[in-house]
């Protein structure tokens, strides 16, 4: 909400020192977030005047039309003035602005007399945008003619003023007008609130002009007032537009800009109808199948059955709180005008909105909820304010349909609640006080009956009102205490090694990242997941952020995938990143979810039936990498990463949970088949690592050999907490033996790797893998492994026979359990 300080004041009698700075910085305690403070008409300096065209002279010969006017600026300022201007909005006679020599502009613009297309230009007349009042560069502003000339434009114009730009949340959409600011700038500086909305509007009468609500829960009130013999001539005066516009909207015409002004101050949107454009009366309805309508942006509409309607004898005439039809709008010779004032659900225009994609200033605030009581003198305000300014005349009939109303319900809080909240102790009549500024009345001694205003539909329990009693005596006011943790309390076993995995994780060299929990059936596709896969049964979310992605994920791959290729496509060609974070997993056969009472505490069943309906939810780790592992330099060659590294991100992660990973190869999607491990611990698989498919890497736009690996977390938690110790390190010299062993071509390394480690016993203290061979003197189908072995006791230095022994006990375990046979 953009609010003009000057604007503010006409409701608050601020002093008149107040910045909009000063008034930000009273407003940020009191929860709201000022974004910006806009000085309008900063770097503005005059002489800024109004100037009185009085002859143009067409200058030819360019290759654009120019002209050259005499433009009378007040004797005061020097009489008539030559100025060379080439905008044809205007003629003899208009009423400009003219900037002087010496006058400077927004941007440092300074204004001199000077000679240009054969003509010395005395001044510029000036557009909005010269001025730093809009966008528009068009055509320069012409003013009414009843403004008088040499009179300062700078004043006329309202041009210097401060905005404050303020983020509204989506529970106060009252402050989506001057009126909500007003009122807590008045709390804020304890003053005088003068209500706008606070108007004298008549009853209604019988034969006002009818209006049926067919569907009262979408629309419970509606409010019609109209006004005849408008004058078509008439223009939006000066005054209103530039509020209009400081507050971010575009002026457009007389009748037009009222709603909008209208709206802005007191937050009841409003929709003008030509009176001869209507067949028969009104109703409120919901759209048939089938049914369309030509909205004001000229977009024909497929009207969906839950869209609300506005409509008349002919059909369709608007979607009700969003925007008006075409075939009923005002124009430039409407005379007659209908003013519709209605109090709409909120749901109903929020889904409206959105499934026609079409936010409007009056959706985004009947969709935060508006004042049902204020329609009535909304509609009041825009029939004085045409009468004023349009010279029409009002209908003596009012039309106000409406269901029967139901006020706020009384809400009953311990007058303690809101310093107990806080840790702050506020007395008793700082809580009533505070309660009624907001606009609640209050009952009531220790427990306190509060009834909450027809504007704060979101206060609805204690905690509200609490909230509203904190905020009000200053967040500021809270004391910054940090808590102390009882003794024997922390972290748990399992959050203790979350945070030991991402540690040794990030220690090897990956990035942390945290990406959304949403998944498509396009992601799953392109990793080639078959239709039969687990993987593919996934929740589905009611109301997606994203309808691309309405899926809670199931594995953290796709999240990683999309960031690796983001950063990869910004010029990032080595990169390893990493994610822990849950996945969700439909129980087979699970109910759906019970609705929970809020009135009371959940029983246990209750609970327990929704536990029951929830999905397995288990915490995962996954990494990706590609490009270069090793950089290379003076030091030697580089090296790119490979599916060993992912292999290996895997280890270090069992590492940190004190586990030990069985490695064997296995084809998974989507890794390719012959670069794939599955990971196992106590013969329970619990992940996959290893080089994507070339397909996969093709149809997500990864870089080629782009590796991965993913584990279930949970699984290699243990139950009691895990002490990882040290090596032992002893004085005794090491003795170093190597192992040549051949083995057919499709026995793993690791299962060689194991057998040898059973055999060697206690003695060995380390076993490195350092020599692959395939090659002549290898027999066909076969490889050599060659494996380094280094051998060590605790209490003294090996003897030659002693080594011996473990070397032939190593290589007989592998024979038995590889078929090795020791190279020659």
């Amino acid at each position: 909400m953009r609010v003009p300080l000057s604007w503010l004041r006409e409701y608050v009698d601020l002093p008149a020192e107040v910045s909009g700075r000063e008034l930000a910085e009273k407003l940020i305690p009191i929860g709201f977030e000022v974004e910006t403070v806009h000085s309008s008409g900063a770097g503005l300096s005059g002489p800024l005047v109004v100037g009185h065209v009085l002859e143009i002279e067409e200058l030819t010969g360019f290759k654009k039309p120019i002209r050259f006017c005499q433009v009378d600026v007040g004797a005061e300022n020097g009489g008539v003035r030559g100025i060379v201007c080439g905008a044809r909005n205007f003629k003899a006679g208009d009423k400009v602005v003219a900037a002087l020599p010496g006058a400077v502009l927004p941007g440092d613009f300074k204004i001199a007399a000077r000679k240009t297309y054969d003509h010395v230009s005395d001044g510029m007349i000036c557009s909005a945008r010269e001025l730093g009042l809009g966008d528009d560069h068009s055509g320069i502003i012409v003013l009414p003619s009843d403004v008088p000339v040499g009179a300062d434009a700078i004043e006329l114009l309202g041009i210097r003023d401060e905005v404050l730009d303020i983020a509204v949340t989506t529970d106060r959409g009252y402050c989506l007008s001057m009126r909500g600011m007003a009122r807590e700038t008045a709390i804020a500086y304890g003053l005088t609130l003068r209500d706008p909305a606070l108007l004298d509007t008549p009853a209604p009468t019988g034969n006002g002009f009818p209006v049926t609500l067919a569907d009262p829960t979408g629309c419970d009130r509606f409010v019609a007032r109209a006004v005849r013999g408008i004058d078509p001539l008439a223009t939006t005066p000066l005054w209103m537009q530039r509020r209009i516009q400081l507050a971010g909207m575009r002026p457009i015409s007389l009748i037009v800009d009222i709603t909008n002004y209208v709206m802005l101050e007191i937050g009841q949107p409003l929709h003008g109808y030509d009176l001869h454009r209507l067949t028969g009366g009104i109703t409120v309805r919901r759209a048939a199948p089938g049914e369309k309508l030509t909205t004001l942006d000229d977009v024909e509409r497929t009207l969906h059955p839950e869209d609300l309607l506005i409509t008349d004898g002919s059909g369709p005439i608007g979607l009700a709180g969003v925007m008006g039809g075409a075939s009923t709008e005002v124009h430039e010779g409407t005379v007659d005008v209908l003013i519709e004032a209605a109090h709409f659900a909120p749901a109903t225009i929020a889904r409206t909105a959105r499934r026609h994609k079409l936010p409007s200033e009056a959706s985004r605030r009947f969709e935060r909820a508006v004042d049902p009581n204020a329609a009535a003198a909304a509609a009041q305000r825009a029939v004085d304010l045409l009468v004023l300014l349009g010279h029409g005349e009002a209908d003596p009939e009012v039309t106000v349909a409406s269901t029967q109303p139901h006020p706020p319900a009384p809400i009953a809080i311990d007058a303690e609640l809101p310093g107990r909240v806080a840790g702050v102790a506020y007395e008793r009549a700082a809580v009533v006080r505070r309660l009624q500024e907001v606009g609640c009345s209050v009952e009531g001694t220790d427990v306190l009956s509060v009834t909450p205003p027809t504007w704060r539909p979101d206060l609805t329990d204690p905690n509200d009102l609490a909230e509203e009693v904190i905020r009000l005596e200053g967040y500021d006011r809270i004391p910054s205490r940090l808590p102390t943790a009882p003794r024997g309390r922390g972290l748990t076993l399992r959050q203790r090694l979350h945070r030991r995995v991402g540690r040794s994780l990030a220690d090897a060299g990956y990035v942390e990242v945290l990406n959304y929990p949403f998944v498509g059936k396009a992601e799953l596709d392109a990793m080639g997941i078959p239709e039969t896969d687990a993987r593919r049964s996934a929740l589905t979310v009611v109301n997606p952020i994203s309808d691309e992605q309405p899926q809670l994920r199931t594995t953290l791959l796709p999240g990683l995938f999309a960031t690796l290729r983001r950063n990869v496509g910004r010029g990032f060609p080595d990169v390893a990143l990493f994610e822990t974070g849950l996945v969700y997993q439909p129980r087979p056969g699970a109910s759906a979810p019970p609705r929970l009472p809020v009135d009371r505490r959940p029983t246990d069943e209750e609970l327990a039936a929704l536990e029951s309906a929830l999905p397995d939810q288990p915490r995962h780790v996954a990494a990706v990498l590609t490009g270069t592992w090793e950089r290379s330099g003076w030091w030697g060659e580089g090296r790119a990463a490979n599916w060993a590294d992912a292999v290996e991100a895997a280890r270090t992660v069992a590492a940190a949970c004190g586990a030990e990973l069985t490695v064997d190869q296995e084809q998974y999607e989507p890794w390719h088949p012959g670069r794939c491990a599955v990971l196992s611990l106590d013969e329970r698989i619990v992940g996959y690592a290893g080089e994507l498919h070339p397909k996969v890497l093709e149809q997500l736009g990864l870089p080629p050999r782009t590796c991965a690996m993913e584990l279930n977390l949970d699984a290699l938690v243990p139950e009691t907490e895990v002490h990882v110790r040290g090596p032992r390190v002893s004085g005794f010299p090491v003795a170093a033996i190597d192992v040549a062993l051949v083995v057919s071509r499709e026995v793993p390394a690791a299962d060689v790797e194991s057998a040898l480690v059973a055999g060697a016993g206690p003695l060995l203290e380390s076993v490195r893998l350092f020599d692959v061979y395939e090659g002549d003197r290898i027999e066909a189908g076969s490889k050599s492994l060659a494996f380094s072995l280094r051998l060590r006791a605790a209490d003294r230095t090996l003897k030659a026979d002693e080594v011996a022994a473990v070397r032939d006990a190593a290589v007989a375990s592998a024979a038995r359990h590889t078929d090795a046979v020791l190279r020659g």
